[in-house]
């Protein structure tokens, strides 16, 4: 009897542990999901809200089959979405970003969720093993079918056309309330491999040799004392604090802040850290976290101690008095001039808006003000969440910012609430240009007004576009939304060649918005070129900034509304001012020959 016992208990501890690692079956309830959006946020199965069932495709940006499929997924989500499917493609590329995966979204026009699967969690939790494998769940969250969306594509070809529409009939039968009767099919595709960081022989990394030149070079700017950065990463100490915070975020590629596809032009202020960076990080917080001889210790950056980021300005004017902000609520709009007058027409080489509370400023914009006022066409620059301040002497290539004589400075400010009483007040630097001026900086807009945003829509377009009255050389560009941006792409359609991306911005941040800065003659465009920009907006229920999923959004300057202002920098390629300023007052003293 008591050897029956024994057998019986090792049984079960052995029938316990079949359970817990085997593979979930047809008929389990999946009891959650969890995967990280396009933002970088973690997300759960609960954020797709209670739907009829769920559709979940497993993708790469590189699978053939997956890109072969996706017009597939396309055609199911637009049959079956206003029936309450969700369709969910859950990316599981072991070398893709984020910010690939949401590129992947705008390259086929697919408006349901794409999602990234970090750690394979979500592979484990629906027990498949390919791309593009479809996972089924129902209302209750039982797994009811898993396998192909139909038999037409294989690795070694394809038939003409399906011979059964496997998915479908999946989906038609769970919204039929009936069982799934083929619940499992084979499934062709490439498999899905777990991360694996690179083999080194070296005993692993170490702070002060390897990981503080990469925070020095990468991260130390912000993550410093009196830096915008929440914490410091300027020592040991501070990095062995936040190292598995580090790994999160290297992993993610959400830090340093960069928002524009790496398959679409190249951006001279592109802060990103390279693969062997990123690596070494990785190991470093997984190989122990060593210290290392401090005598290897490369010197660290001299970090500016000036407050303003262009450096001491040569001008400094501040706004009169101070504006105060209650405590919740839309705060209008605040427009003033500021108590400066520009006697002289007056070249500014840089330029910076700098709130004494920049916690309350959405984002300010600065123009030039005549006795005609001021428009978008006397738009010099703004302050927004995440930006850098004007300098056009990172360009090195003599060009700067022309202020008409008898011209002042105005600022639209646009404040947020903080949940107490707050006060601000605004000061604008400027610099003088030290060299000769060449060219005068000048800029389009692309600002479509007539916005009615579909209510539930997740990935609503609008298109806005202009062409070149002149030859121009490309110095940057910009984009800004509110809460419901998604993504948005700048195109150029120059006459007789095919068109080019100049910059996409995939995963559209409205905390970072961010300029991208384009080498002085890296990108001349002619005249007659069409420059075009499409803008996606997320007005669905799985945003989780959208103010009113319900509500059909127009166009309008508070953020519970829409926009797009599309910006391009540009200097005219025939242009030569060879203009001596002075650099007391920005004032030309002569013209060169």
């Amino acid at each position: 009897m008591r050897r029956l016992i024994l057998l019986l208990v090792v049984f079960g501890l052995v029938s316990s542990v079949s359970a817990a690692d085997r593979q979930p079956a047809i008929g389990d309830t999946i009891a959650d999901l969890r995967f990280k959006d396009i933002r970088g946020l973690s997300r759960s199965l609960a954020d797709l809200g209670k739907k009829r069932a769920y559709v979940f495709v497993f993708t790469t940006t590189q699978c053939p089959l997956v890109r072969r499929s996706m017009p597939k997924l396309i055609e199911i989500d637009q049959k079956f979405g206003p029936r309450d499917i969700q369709v969910v493609a859950i990316n599981v590329g072991s070398e893709e970003t984020i910010r690939d995966m949401a590129s992947q979204a705008i390259e086929f026009d697919a408006a349901f969720p794409f999602v990234k699967d970090t750690d394979l969690s979500c592979v484990k939790a629906l027990g498949v093993t390919r791309t593009p494998e479809v996972a089924v769940l129902n209302s209750d969250r039982k797994l009811v079918y898993r396998g192909r969306i139909d038999d037409q594509f294989r690795l070694g070809g394809s038939r003409p056309e399906p011979t059964r529409y496997d998915l479908e009939v999946a989906i038609n039968e769970v919204l039929d309330d009936r069982t799934v009767l083929v619940s499992e099919t084979t499934v062709d595709g490439c498999l899905i491999e777990a991360r694996s960081a690179r083999i080194s022989d070296a005993a692993g990394p170490t702070f002060h040799q390897d990981v503080a030149p990469i925070l020095n070079r990468r991260c130390i700017s912000c993550h410093r004392e009196g830096a915008a950065g929440p914490f410091t990463l300027a020592s040991f100490d501070d990095a062995v604090a936040h190292a598995e915070m580090l790994a999160e975020v290297v992993v993610d590629q959400r830090m340093p802040p960069w928002f524009a596809s790496s398959r679409h032009g190249v951006f001279q202020n592109d802060p990103s850290l390279t693969r062997d960076e990123r690596e070494t990080l990785l190991r470093w917080v997984k190989s122990g976290r060593r210290e290392g001889d401090p005598n290897n210790a490369t010197p660290r950056p001299e970090i500016p101690t000036a407050k303003w980021r262009i450096g001491e300005p040569d001008l400094i004017i501040n706004m009169i008095g101070e504006h105060e902000l209650p405590a919740t609520g839309f705060v209008e709009y605040k427009r003033l001039v500021l108590p400066y007058v520009f006697l002289n027409e007056t070249w500014l080489e840089a330029i910076e808006i700098r709130p004494d509370n920049a916690a309350v400023v959405h984002h300010c914009n600065m123009a030039y003000v005549t006795t005609k006022g001021a428009s978008h066409e006397t738009f010099i620059t703004g302050h927004v969440p995440g930006g850098q301040p004007m300098d056009l002497g990172r360009f090195d290539n003599g060009v700067a910012y022309r202020v008409p004589a008898f011209s002042g400075l105005g600022l639209e400010i646009h404040y947020t609430t903080t949940g107490k009483e707050e006060r601000c007040s605004i000061s604008v630097g400027l610099r003088y240009p030290r060299k000769t001026v060449h060219k005068q900086l000048r800029h389009f807009l692309l600002d479509p007004r007539r916005l009615q945003i579909e209510p539930g829509h997740g990935a609503f377009p609008v298109r806005s576009s202009l062409v070149l009255d002149q030859d121009i050389s490309l110095l940057g560009l910009f984009a800004h939304m509110h809460l419901r941006g998604k993504d948005a792409t700048f195109y150029a359609d120059v006459p007789g060649k095919q068109r080019e991306t100049l910059l996409q911005i995939p995963n559209y941040n409205f905390e970072w918005q961010l300029g991208y800065e384009i080498e002085p003659g890296k990108h001349r465009l002619p005249k007659g070129t069409k420059i075009e920009s499409v803008a996606h907006y997320d007005n669905s229920t799985f945003n989780p900034y959208n103010p009113d999923p319900k509500r059909t959004v127009p166009y309008g300057l508070q953020t519970y509304d829409e926009m797009f202002n599309g910006y391009g920098f540009y200097v005219a390629e025939d242009e030569d001012l060879n203009l001596d300023i002075n650099p007391r007052n920005g004032v030309v003293r002569r013209k060169t020959q």
